[in-house]
């Protein structure tokens, strides 16, 4: 019975000091010496007279739908001659002019 007693107050005793023996854990400051930069490399044109429907998807703003009408509209000699195709516009050209070639 005096053990339990003695584990008892010895017990209290290590919880009494545990925020001493391990105290809690404080903020943490993270310095950076190099900024983590990424360039990708730069897009290689597809053939708009070469290209697989699948090419012509992967392309930015290009669904099924508008790559099968610019599949329609083949031959190109010019880039520019995507605004025939309905559903091309000034400002969708401009976006696939770095990606595509005649």
């Amino acid at each position: 019975m005096v053990l339990g007693y003695l584990l008892a107050v010895a017990l209290l005793a290590l919880f009494s000091l545990w925020p001493k023996l391990a105290p809690a854990p404080g903020p943490v400051r993270v310095t950076a010496f190099a900024e983590a930069s990424f360039t990708p490399p730069p897009p290689v044109p597809v053939s708009l007279n070469q290209a697989s429907l699948e090419e012509l998807e992967g392309l930015p703003g290009v669904g099924p739908v508008l790559a099968r009408r610019i599949l329609e509209g083949r031959p190109y000699a010019r880039v520019e001659d995507l605004l025939r195709v309905k559903g091309i516009g000034p400002a969708t050209l401009e976006r696939l002019r770095p990606y595509v070639r005649p």
